[in-house]
């Protein structure tokens, strides 16, 4: 659960609220249906609703009772689709919402699942990514990591496609990473440390498909301990994050 002060309340409500009680544009329907599409979460569930059943009463409720991780990947979501809607925040929201969100994160206990995106229309993707989201809220990163492995495989793949790069599913998960990076570094001119970040993260992609063969549930295998699991997990998704960084750029310049 979130420890919530009545001032971050304030900010919460600053960022998020259109009319009173109203969450920025969504109707009772579109609220609901942004919660499911994006999070596979109810929020019309009647926990949700011990505080009120208005949907700012909802959410406050909703970042109260949560884990974390899950509401600041909320906050940052909402964040986005309400810049996409109305335009930047003020300068002074933005520094108190992101703040929050900052503060939120660093007493998180379990790892961030913000790296994953649903980056087509799959319904394999979706149940994924949820699948993993549920694990890691459940602070289960050892069973995590076998479908986070799948989802990069996706991931890579599907960055490939993008380029019209020619890979096939018997490819290991480090060959396509490998393929990518050649790519970038054919397409952008990259400073020394990001080609060496790129170029590192081809070991790591190694390393974990041994993880997942031989320490993940693919397998009639021990498990990593918890601690071991939730760095790979966290060392992962950083890299997975960079890789976003750096696709974004590509269409930027």
């Amino acid at each position: 659960m979130v420890d919530l002060k009545h001032s971050d309340i304030r900010i919460i409500d600053e960022a998020f609220q259109g009319d009173p009680g109203y969450c920025l544009n969504f109707s009772d329907r579109t609220f609901s249906e942004y919660f499911e599409d994006e999070f596979r979460i109810s929020i019309d569930e009647p926990r949700y609703r011990a505080g009120g059943a208005s949907k700012m009463n909802r959410l406050r409720t909703f970042f109260r009772i949560s884990n974390a991780a899950l509401a600041a990947k909320v906050m940052r979501s909402l964040a986005d689709y309400r810049e996409g809607v109305w335009g930047p925040y003020k300068p002074e929201t933005k520094e108190r919402l992101f703040g929050l969100i900052a503060r939120i994160e660093s007493g998180s206990e379990t790892a961030r699942t913000d790296a994953l995106e649903r980056f087509t229309a799959d319904q394999t993707l979706d149940e994924l990514i949820g699948s993993i989201e549920r694990d890691i809220g459940a602070d289960k990163p050892a069973a995590a990591l076998d479908r986070l492995h799948t989802y990069c495989s996706k991931k890579f793949g599907h960055l490939l496609d993008k380029r019209g790069i020619a890979w096939n599913r018997d490819e290991p998960l480090h060959s396509r990473v490998g393929k990518y990076v050649k790519a970038v570094n054919q397409e952008r001119q990259l400073q020394d440390m990001t080609q060496q970040i790129l170029k590192n993260s081809i070991g790591v992609f190694d390393k974990f498909n041994h993880v997942r063969n031989n320490q993940s549930l693919a397998h009639d295998n021990d498990l990593l301990h918890k601690a071991e699991a939730r760095f790979i997990f966290d060392s992962v998704s950083a890299v997975l994050r960079f890789v976003k960084s750096v696709d974004t750029a590509r269409f930027e310049d």
